[in-house]
């Protein structure tokens, strides 16, 4: 974890606490070594300090490309584990780019809905998931943040809400998990995941 991680890092979770009574609930399920896909549905422009937050290491995630060409953040988002995502499309590059980082033995974020929800509810998940699942076989830990839509909605303005992050059992893949291989697999696999963030609740 390089410096400016550890300060985002440590500076999100601080804030968060300050003003939207963050909390986590059931971190312990996160595995915390190996190659790991963090996954998360999409609310706000919070989510990925949120859900990094779950994790005592850093985390690799996937950040609009156009992003880097703006003043400052072109500058510190590829020091925050930042993989540039062109989002017309399938990004091939970027998928590319999560699977190497897993197959390097560390952990990636990925929001399957692909964008963030208009509305709060759950979006229908994307076939990239399911295809770096069938490429790495890497565990699964399904998160779901709670609250985020309320503060920062989408086209929407700022709010001050209470914003919880629950963690899933994770899931374990094998072989027999990528039979038949048609071309329904990818969106197979990736929707057990989104349904298993579905069936997460505040407690």
């Amino acid at each position: 974890m390089n410096f400016y991680y550890w300060f985002g890092y440590h500076l999100s979770r601080i804030l968060a606490k300050t003003f939207f009574r963050f909390r986590i609930l059931h971190r312990e399920r996160m595995i915390q070594s190996g190659p790991v896909i963090l996954v998360s549905n999409h609310q706000s422009y919070f989510d990925p300090p949120l859900a990094g937050n779950v994790s005592d290491r850093a985390i690799y995630f996937l950040a609009r490309r156009n992003l880097l060409y703006v003043p400052v953040l072109g500058w510190v988002l590829p020091k925050l584990n930042v993989i540039p995502v062109d989002q017309e499309g399938v990004d091939r590059s970027a998928l590319k780019g999560i699977i190497k980082v897993l197959k390097r033995g560390e952990c990636a974020l990925v929001f399957p809905e692909g964008e963030r929800t208009l509305d709060g509810r759950l979006q229908p998940a994307l076939p990239g998931l399911g295809l770096i699942i069938a490429r790495t076989l890497a565990p699964v830990v399904p998160i779901r943040i709670f609250g985020a839509h309320e503060t920062l909605p989408r086209g929407g303005g700022f709010h001050f809400h209470p914003i919880t992050v629950v963690v899933g059992e994770p899931i374990y893949f094998s072989v027999a998990d990528l039979q038949p291989r048609d071309k329904d697999l990818y969106g197979r696999l990736s929707q057990r995941v989104m349904d298993a963030i579905a069936a997460l609740k505040l407690e």
